[in-house]
């Protein structure tokens, strides 16, 4: 039998069977060793009748192609010149050694059939909503990774033949592209670039505060080395790109007609080209949406796809157990194992979000359908994390049916899983039937999964509906978070806590120095702001989004649970404007406002003595021209800078 896991799968169908899909794939090998300078050789027409009929449906075919070093495009199966001849020979020549056999009437060893048409049957016309309900579907999926059946393919209706066939190839094509993460050489170049020591001692340090703050803490290091990794990525390492400036002038540019790919582009996974085109030069400036990660290490710019991309590929090169998130309302991310905590996690380098699963729904406003992971070992359907609206959720899945998924999806991790160990498998599985139970329940979103996207223009995220509610001009957003002395700050009638803008986080420090991540996590209500990382001047900063005359943020301290009031309060906050850029800071308590400066310089309110609730808030303004969110800045800071507090309060309590 066949090292290779496709060929190995495809020996698995019936003499007939195999012969005949044999002979396709053998003509289409041959062709492209015979005629490599022949483009018409290196690419398979999707629609075309003998694929989708003749191989499509052929346990093993379609893997095999991908073996040899076919890729996925829009319309086509395509063997880019950047692939390996000699894998594609490998796989031929294993093929045919097969077939050679057979036609010998040598019968070989057969392991156990799955259903051949199984992997191409499509879904019946009713719709999934009438039939199954999500739990059922996880209860399903449950007891078919406990069994080593498969669970029964509906009945053919060729008329959804096309839409089973997309979905699959996008299972096999994600699946497939995951491996090359697994390369060591790329691996290898992917730590080159990442500060590995630095990020680990970092993390190492903050692991080390958490458990001294709390002894009973669960985090690990990977946690940790996780939330260090999503900081630098995003503040160092790679850019968004909407559009390109201008090659000649530097000014902005539109996206117009794609343009063809070269084959160097080619070579790196660009089959697709945008044209980012200077109305005042006239002058286009090509952007490949690059594929590999490879080049991306090089690039280190894109959007999500390319974002997600890298960041999946850095994670595995420091030894995480990450797979790639695909979302078929168009956005991709990274789940990372913790194995301390025994779960997945969410993890959106372009947000540089961390266990926010219902972002996407919950404040991006996403009409989520199918949602899937892809690792080395396997494909899972996680939908059900990044939803608590399961029944709407179910209602959009009509693609394929929803006994076709998890058929093919069993079918596809059991072709890979196949060379893996008897203790890994049952690791596998474990894992699976403790996530496969976690999505029967749906969660509440948490304050961090109700904001809108950061990364991208507002025009982009307007265009896609992905915005905050202020961002489009609506009411303000209520955070929700309220600081309350704990029993130790009561104890000690302190209440102190820091932010630092560069290390976006809160430090509690009279709370054993309890560390909160994310400027946005400690806000009691905000409108039209975020935080902005300018990767070139190396400076970050809170601002108004694009478009917004106004923004603003507060904090919000109470007592009154605790039977405590005020003693003192002191505050320092730092804020920079620039042309006609305004921020006014202000105290709420009661009826009572009282102004102050955002010099950077601490200031004391005896005015609060007394009172058991306070608010502190921030409001931008002003500005000129297109670039007016800029001129108004809360926390302005190098990025450089890591030790700097932009932000202090220091109450003192005594009883009411």
């Amino acid at each position: 039998m066949s090292s290779s896991p496709a060929v190995t799968t495809l020996c698995e169908n019936s003499n007939e069977v195999f012969v005949d899909v044999a002979k396709l794939l053998l003509t289409y090998a041959d062709n492209i060793l015979r005629y490599p300078n022949e483009e018409k050789y290196r690419s398979i027409r999707i629609g075309n009748p003998t694929f989708s009929t003749k191989l499509l449906p052929i346990k093993g075919a379609v893997e095999c192609l991908f073996e040899m070093g076919f890729e996925e495009a829009e319309t086509h199966l395509v063997f880019p010149k950047s692939a390996s001849v000699e894998q594609l020979k490998l796989i031929r020549d294993s093929i045919a050694a097969e077939r050679d056999q057979r036609l010998r009437g040598e019968q070989p060893v057969q392991p156990t059939a799955r259903t051949a048409a199984a992997l191409a049957s499509p879904p019946s016309s009713e719709s999934p909503s009438t039939s199954s309900s999500a739990p059922e579907i996880a209860a399903a999926a449950a007891a078919a990774t406990a069994s080593s059946q498969p669970v029964t393919p509906p009945p053919s209706q060729p008329s959804s033949l096309e839409n089973s066939m997309s979905f699959f190839l996008t299972l096999q094509s994600n699946f497939q592209h995951v491996m090359i993460y697994e390369t060591p050489e790329l691996q290898q170049k992917a730590r080159s670039h990442i500060p590995h020591q630095q990020l680990s001692s970092v993390a190492e340090c903050k692991l080390k505060e958490a458990k001294e703050a709390d002894p009973e803490c669960k985090l690990g290091i990977e946690d940790f080395l996780v939330l260090e990794l999503l900081r630098w990525f995003k503040q160092d390492f790679f850019s968004w790109v909407d559009c390109l400036p201008c090659s000649q002038c530097k000014g902005p540019t539109q996206n117009a007609t794609a343009l063809s790919p070269t084959t160097e582009d080619i070579r790196w996974g660009a089959q697709r080209v945008e044209n980012h085109y200077c109305q005042s030069c006239r002058l286009s400036t090509r952007f490949p949406r690059y594929n590999n990660p490879e080049k991306l290490l090089e690039t280190r710019r894109g959007r999500c796809g390319e974002w997600a991309n890298c960041f999946t590929l850095c994670c595995r090169a420091l030894g995480l157990e990450a797979r790639y998130i695909w979302d078929s309302t168009d956005h991709v991310w990274t789940e990372i194992y913790s194995v301390s905590q025994r779960r997945w996690l969410h993890c959106d380098s372009c947000e540089r979000g961390c266990d926010n699963p219902l972002l996407y729904e919950v404040g991006w406003g996403k009409k989520l359908a199918y949602v899937l992971a892809f690792s080395k070992d396997q494909v899972v359907d996680v939908t059900w994390r990044y939803s608590c609206k399961h029944p709407e959720v179910l209602s959009r899945r009509t693609r394929v049916q929803e006994a076709w998924l998890l058929h093919t999806i069993n079918g596809l991790n059991a072709t890979r899983q196949q060379s893996l160990s008897p203790e890994r498998k049952k690791e596998l599985t474990e894992r699976l039937l403790v996530e496969l139970v976690e999505f029967i329940s749906p969660k509440k979103p948490k304050p961090g999964e109700m904001g809108g996207r950061n990364s991208g223009s507002l025009a982009w995220r307007i265009a896609r509906g992905e915005t905050r509610k202020a961002d489009a001009g609506t009411s303000t957003q209520a955070a929700g978070y309220v600081f309350t002395p704990t029993e130790k700050e009561k104890s000690d009638r302190l209440l102190h806590v820091r932010y630092s803008a560069t290390k976006d986080q809160y430090c509690r420090e009279s709370n054993n120095s309890e560390v909160i991540q994310s400027w946005d996590q400690c806000v009691w209500s905000k409108e039209s702001v975020f935080r902005k990382v300018e990767n070139d001047w190396q400076m970050v900063y809170i601002a108004r989004t694009e478009g917004s005359s106004v923004g603003k943020i507060c904090w919000k301290f109470d007592f009154s649970q605790a039977g405590m009031k005020i003693k003192s309060v002191s505050i320092m906050a730092s804020s920079q404007t620039f042309h006609s850029g305004k921020v006014c800071w202000h105290l709420q308590a009661g009826q009572s406002t009282t102004e102050f400066s955002g010099d950077g310089k601490m200031q004391s309110f005896q005015s609060l003595s007394g009172s058991s609730e306070f608010i502190v808030v921030a409001e931008l303004s002003g500005g000129e021209e297109e670039t007016s969110w800029q001129h108004s800045q809360l926390f302005r800071q190098s990025l450089k800078e890591t030790e700097d507090t932009s932000f202090e309060i220091l109450i003192h309590l005594e009883d009411a």
